[in-house]
């Protein structure tokens, strides 16, 4: 269990209780004393282990979805997430249907199986004998010619919470490919692992827009990738207006307040270093320093939570962070090397040299801010190490979605007032927002 996990039971699991309680009773009437307290055991210890089963867009496409598919040639944009409750691949699910042809795969970053750190290039997946498409690199959208045998394009990918993380492009480019070819887009709904609830950092400036931001929402966003999907078809974000043929497949099970271990679904890590669920809730956060000279982490084992460099004193910079008493956080000092790793890391800041710095160990996650965390250790580094620390623009620009936290945080501007002119973003934002919840 995650540092400050907090176990939850739900009303459904006091009636698992109580239908426990009754089996004992009855078996305390039929057996030894023995066998009675072994089934107590057995019977009690479920209790503890129950959790909810969220049903995926992907699990529900078969048994409550399957008009959407058959007899048409499928197009599927997905990756190694894009499992079922059983484990088996979707598009391994699609090739062995009878009543559907998938005729063409499509992958975002990191590849169909997710083990790859940088250009990808067409290629023929090996279970199945279909033609791989890369959708990173030298094409981040499906061309008319890859669309050309298709009937229907679908969409399963993990996302992970954030404006950054690049599959959210990957759903806006091809929504777009498919409006554009006129054929149908559909959406296989996914959890959003941090919740759906929070929404925070700025909202990005339309002159900023790149493969990691491409449209108007917040860092973080509270919405999965059905709602994004949503959000951008009918706000006429796609290039030029256009407007897909957009279906929805939504889960079943899933709430708002849900951590991604609240689900009932294994973690699958959506990118390589995106490791765990504690990754993925500082990552809003952290991944900002990425615009920096300052190692994120990538090259070590815990990527976004390891920040530091050569010149940092990392028990200083601990000191400083922790006097902000920010909540469900603690700062502790480390010094690691990163490591060139071909899968994850090929070229990490700092490789093979010593690094000092903190390690973000999130103590209570309900009360943790990413965005707020991030800005106060960026703030932090450019105060301590002014002559060191330096920003990788226009990267730094790109990542936050204005320049206004760069500028703000050399001109010495409190991390609190950066915070509050974010904030004042949100509240428009959380307005729109709200149209396009489906949970």
């Amino acid at each position: 269990m995650e540092a400050g996990f907090r176990p939850h039971v739900s009303a459904k699991v006091e009636t698992c209780f109580a239908r426990h309680v009754s089996q004992i009773m009855v078996a305390f009437s039929h057996f030894t004393f023995c066998s009675s307290l072994f089934l107590l055991f057995t019977l009690c210890s479920s209790l503890f282990t129950v959790s909810a089963q969220v049903k995926t867009g992907a699990d529900l496409l078969f048994s409550k979805s399957s008009h959407l598919i058959e007899g048409k040639r499928v197009g599927l944009v997905t990756n190694h997430t894009g499992l079922l409750l059983d484990g088996t691949h979707l598009a391994d699910a699609l090739h062995r249907n009878r009543t559907t042809r998938l005729v063409a795969l499509f992958g975002p970053e990191h590849g169909i199986r997710g083990d790859v750190d940088g250009e990808l290039r067409d290629t023929v997946d090996e279970a199945t004998g279909v033609p791989v498409y890369s959708l990173y690199g030298r094409a981040y959208k499906p061309s008319p010619a890859m669309l050309r045998d298709i009937d229907l394009l679908l969409f399963d990918i993990q996302d992970i919470g954030a404006r950054f993380y690049t599959y959210v492009s990957t759903l806006s480019y091809s929504m777009e490919a498919a409006a554009e070819a006129g054929i149908p887009f559909v959406v296989l709904d996914r959890p959003n692992p941090v919740r759906g609830t929070a929404v925070a950092g700025f909202v990005l400036e339309d002159s900023l827009g790149s493969f990691v931001g491409l449209h108007r929402i917040p860092i973080v966003h509270g919405m999965t990738v059905g709602e994004l999907a949503l959000l951008f078809n009918n706000e006429g974000w796609l290039a030029n207006g256009v407007k897909a043929r957009l279906t929805v497949v939504p889960m079943e099970g899933w709430k708002r307040t849900m951590w991604y271990d609240e689900t009932g679904l294994p973690w699958i890590a959506p990118s390589p270093n995106m490791k765990s669920l504690s990754t993925a809730i500082v990552y809003p956060g952290m991944c900002l320093v990425e615009g920096t000279n300052v190692s994120e982490g990538r090259g070590t084992s815990s990527p976004f939570e390891t920040i530091g460099a050569p010149f940092v004193n990392g028990e200083l910079f601990a000191r400083e962070l922790n006097g902000a008493h920010l909540p469900g956080v603690a700062f502790e000092p480390i010094r690691f090397t990163p490591t060139a790793d071909r899968r994850t890391a090929p070229r990490p800041k700092h490789s093979g040299v010593v690094c000092s710095g903190v390690f973000v160990r999130v103590v209570d996650r309900e009360s943790y801010d990413a965005i707020r965390a991030g800005i106060f250790v960026l703030s932090t580094l450019r105060r301590l190490y002014p002559g060191d620390f330096k920003w990788s623009v226009p990267r730094i620009d790109r990542l936050a979605g204005t320049r206004k936290l760069r500028e703000k945080i050399d001109a010495g501007v409190s991390p609190e007032a950066i915070m509050r002119d974010a904030d004042n973003e949100i509240d428009r934002f959380s307005l729109l927002r709200r149209k396009y919840l489906l949970y």
